[in-house]
């Protein structure tokens, strides 16, 4: 009965809810978690290269689409006050690097000639309304799909290059302002191109205050770039004042860094934690005790084969972590739909999106906001060389996920004796899961007196996961 009922739960929480209300926050009894329109929340994803809203030759619509039918609910965009330029990353149909003159971002353009790739430089005491009316669509046909914007205020300049062609440098701008390397735009030593930042993040978060599917990153890798902690916090402080005066607060996430750090001194007005390429997933459990969020906020650069971001994945959620977004390089300005061959440094598919759905249906299948971190329940049993993870509630549910860093050379393995520490029950039910097809490769039904109980996996090829529940 348990587990119709919690699948039930799953069914409903990936289809979506077109109604809006309250914004995404924190769920007040796990904070790990995410509440959603009324439902205990993870948000996992493959999306486009965040230049959705910036490149005018991008149309939103069959792309959120695409991540509906996925059963994903979340997607990142950057706000345009940082681009790529074509052949950044060697990225093929890079989003975020549009053509000539299909550049938009949040100020206008002026009547002077002389933009980096072409037509007239920006105003930046100006706001571009083209734009805002662009990035409130592109929130409001998220919003139908019940999908969540990380909406990414800044991004430092990687190198040269790019800062060449950001409209806060000097040269792109009519204004004076940023007369600067490439290093120093964000600090708080510059007082006019502040001021610029303050007036954006003002209007961005007046103009979108009414989405319930939002919420904010200060800045991108700003572990790259000079960017300093004090002009982060600064950032942060100017959307919670601006939201002290509008109806909807919104939760802010700070990308903190790549692999795993543990955060010292944690800025109380941040929920979500960023880390890029959190492989392993150490970062959350380094940063369990601070009861808020922790994100795999983007995975994408290790090449293009699927194993690597599937198992990724499915160590990172069954870890205890509440967000995963991958890079998905088939989405394009001209196959908004996901139907290009990836050219990049990672990869992306429609295969791929289908095995993500599986781990989203996984862990919906739990009422994982009662659940937590319990690797100490695994006691042996391991193929050689495998890793493993669990999540769970004591007598009620478990998840378990198994796995080589390398897919193994041969299609399958032997079985294996799993060893499990698990507490009295008159029943539960064990069911093994094939995270590349979601398919039950074995189901069995126990009584337990306590202690440990040893579960033989069916044929390992790999990876696998195991759903534990009480009867």
């Amino acid at each position: 009965m348990r587990l119709a009922r919690l699948l039930l739960i799953s069914a409903v929480t990936i289809a979506g809810d077109t109604m809006a209300g309250e914004p995404i926050k924190l769920h007040p009894e796990n904070p790990h978690y995410f509440l959603f329109r009324g439902k205990p929340t993870v948000l996992i994803t493959s999306g486009e290269h965040y230049g959705a809203v910036l490149n005018l030759d991008f149309d939103s619509v069959p792309y959120l689409e695409e991540l509906k039918k996925c059963g994903f609910n979340l997607t990142r965009t950057f706000s345009g006050t940082y681009r790529e330029i074509p052949g950044s990353f060697k990225i093929a149909g890079n989003t975020l690097a549009p053509a000539p003159n299909r550049y938009i971002c949040p100020w206008a353009r002026s009547d002077t000639p002389g933009y980096f790739d072409g037509g007239n430089k920006f105003d930046l005491s100006k706001f571009d309304e083209e734009y805002f009316k662009r990035l409130k669509d592109f929130l409001t046909e998220a919003q139908k799909r019940g999908v969540v914007v990380e909406f990414v205020l800044f991004c430092p300049n990687y190198d040269e290059k790019l800062w060449q062609a950001n409209p806060m440098n000097a040269r792109n701008n009519v204004n004076g302002v940023g007369n600067i390397g490439l290093n120093e735009p964000y600090t708080l030593k510059h007082a006019d191109l502040l001021a610029i930042q303050d007036a954006f993040v003002r209007k961005a978060v007046a103009e979108l205050n009414a989405f319930d599917n939002l919420h904010y990153e200060i800045c991108n890798e700003p572990y790259f770039g000079g960017v300093t902690l004090d002009w982060q916090a600064h950032i942060a402080g100017v959307i919670v004042e601006t939201e002290t005066k509008l109806p909807n607060k919104h939760i802010i996430a700070q990308n903190i860094a790549n692999g795993c750090a543990k955060i010292e001194k944690p800025n109380p007005t941040v929920s979500v934690f960023n880390f890029h390429y959190a492989k392993p997933p150490d970062c959350v459990a380094v940063n369990y005790a601070l009861n808020k969020a922790i994100a795999f906020d983007e995975s994408g650069f290790r090449g293009s084969a699927d194993h690597p971001y599937r198992t990724e994945a499915w160590d990172f959620i069954v870890a205890g972590g509440a967000v995963y977004d991958n890079l998905d390089y088939s989405f394009t300005p001209e196959t908004e739909d996901g139907t290009a061959k990836p050219n990049a440094p990672g990869g992306g598919g429609a295969a791929l999106r289908g095995q993500f759905r599986i781990l989203m249906e996984f862990i919906c299948g739990f009422d994982f906001v009662k659940m937590k971190p319990c690797n100490e329940t695994i006691k042996g049993g391991l193929p050689k060389g495998a890793t493993a993870r669990a999540l769970g509630e004591p007598a009620k549910a478990y998840a378990v996920f198994i796995h080589h860093p390398e897919p193994p050379k041969q299609k399958t393995e032997a079985s294996f004796d799993l060893q499990l520490e698990l507490p009295a029950s008159p029943g539960y039910a064990a069911e093994w899961v094939n995270t590349l097809t979601g398919k039950v490769e074995k189901h069995e039904e126990f009584k337990h007196e306590g202690g440990v109980k040893t579960l033989t996996s069916p044929p390992y090829a790999g990876e696998v996961a195991l759903r534990i529940l009480a009867k």
